[in-house]
């Protein structure tokens, strides 16, 4: 690029051009008192006051004339290239989007598709007679709170659809093919009650390929419930632990430090993981998820702040903190776990159907809706993507926002343990949770599995 086609040359010419111009003034001014001046003494001699006048007046008209002479100098050399210019401020094509997009260019994230090119999250919901896999009031590990068909409910057709990719085939679950490949292997999920859905989902899915169900038991022998923190289910003849960890923001959650405002009762520890994380480390497969818990009504209402190091952070809004506690949740796995062992999964915000203008109606429908009203996007699993995307090692989102937000008939609706208080966040057992534990299968395949 020649020295002249640069933005700033122009505008050095036009500040030397206005710099020259006023020292010229300057100097006509000071010449022109000086000639006044001399010319009070000398008004007697009538020639020489006409010669005076006649030199400064050539003095004048050849400062004008050099400062017209640098301007037209610099001009000719500006404005021919001046287009180039301009074009480097241009707006971009229209036809470009700007539309954030959830294609992931890094080799070491997977987002659903396959050594085919499908992504196995883009298709919809077809309906299917062979389903339900399995009898939720013949496993004992499926919640009663999430057995909506025991609770009353007496349309079945919530529980008949599977999900359909565009351009190819999830395998349809194959439990004692599972129960091989998982044999000896440790399966954690961790995050909240929908992760404990998953969890449960995926032991009634096994048990069905399991002759003796006593050799399947909690290890503790605890019951399921909402608040605690541990539930370990063993299979005995395949040696296979699958175990959940109840950790709803996945950060470590304590006291406020002192000195802090009375109305902060508790805090998140933005920059350090919960404490029984260091429990998650020994498995096989790993599977997250987090975001139902991450509201005003849940958060700030009841008293949690945020904490960063020994400061509470008041003003910081949830977005940047759910954004915060994701950036200490992927530095653990790069710096703790064995990617070598373990198959790391982060399932994305599952889609809830309230609506209202306060969001606290539940209107379950008998049939998956046509219409997603934009609940196929949400800033946490937007969130999610760009924090895996930054990872330095391998690890699989299960996108599952956009085919959940079509699904408004499969909630618990007024079928729970509760129907005194509708629920349009969790989901029927069995249902769609089992769809996402067979996308989990397909990953687990020796060959990754959709077809």
């Amino acid at each position: 690029m020649e020295i002249w086609d640069s933005l700033w040359v122009m505008q050095l010419i036009q500040m030397l051009g206005i710099f020259s111009f006023w020292i010229s003034l300057s100097k006509i001014k000071t010449l022109f008192s000086r000639a006044i001046s001399f010319g009070d003494r000398i008004i007697k001699s009538h020639s020489k006051v006409w010669a005076f006048l006649s030199f400064n007046g050539l003095v004048i008209s050849g400062s004008l004339m050099s400062i017209l002479v640098v301007i037209s100098w610099a001009y000719s050399y500006v404005s021919p290239n001046s287009h180039s210019v301009i074009q480097s401020y241009e707006v971009p094509n229209s036809s470009v989007s700007v539309t954030p997009s959830y294609q992931i260019p890094k080799s070491n994230v997977s987002t659903g598709a396959t050594a085919s090119g499908c992504n196995v999250f883009e298709g919809s919901w077809i309906r299917d007679d062979s389903y339900p896999l399995y009898d939720a009031s013949h496993c004992p590990f499926a919640e009663r709170g999430f057995n909506c068909l025991a609770n009353g409910r007496k349309d079945r057709g919530y529980t008949k659809w599977r999900w359909k990719p565009k351009n190819c085939d999830i395998p349809r679950f194959d439990a004692p093919r599972l129960l091989e490949q998982l044999r000896g292997k440790r399966v954690v999920f961790v995050g909240d009650s929908l992760s404990r859905t998953q969890w449960e989902s995926l032991i009634c899915l096994l048990m069905t390929a399991v002759k003796d169900k006593n050799s399947v038991y909690e290890i503790n022998h605890n019951k399921i419930n909402k608040q605690i923190r541990f539930l370990g289910v063993i299979f005995t003849s395949y040696n296979i632990r699958i175990d959940f960890y109840r950790s709803i923001f996945l950060v470590k959650s304590g006291p406020p430090p002192k000195h802090a405002p009375k109305r902060v009762k508790t805090t998140l520890r933005l920059d350090k993981l919960d404490d029984i994380s260091r429990e998650w480390v020994d498995s096989d497969v790993l599977i997250f998820n987090s975001g139902h818990w991450w509201t005003r009504s849940k958060l700030f209402d009841m008293g949690w702040y945020f904490q960063v190091g020994n400061s509470v952070k008041l003003g910081m809004p949830i977005s940047s903190a759910f954004n915060t506690a994701l950036q200490t949740w992927a530095s653990w796995v790069e710096t703790t776990i064995n990617a070598n062992r373990t198959r790391i999964f982060f399932r994305t915000f599952e889609t809830s159907h309230w609506s209202g203008h306060n969001r606290n109606s539940c209107k379950v429908t008998r049939k998956p809706s046509k219409k997603t009203n934009g609940r196929d996007r949400n800033p946490f699993s937007d969130m999610i993507f760009k924090a895996v995307n930054k990872m330095n090692i391998s690890a699989t989102l299960v996108h599952v926002t956009p085919m959940d937000a079509h699904r408004s008939d499969g909630h618990v609706g007024t079928w729970s343990d509760k129907p005194s208080v509708p629920d349009c966040s969790h989901w029927c057992l069995p249902g769609v949770p089992d769809m996402w534990n067979e996308i989990l299968f397909s990953y687990l395949l020796p060959q990754h599995g959709a077809h």
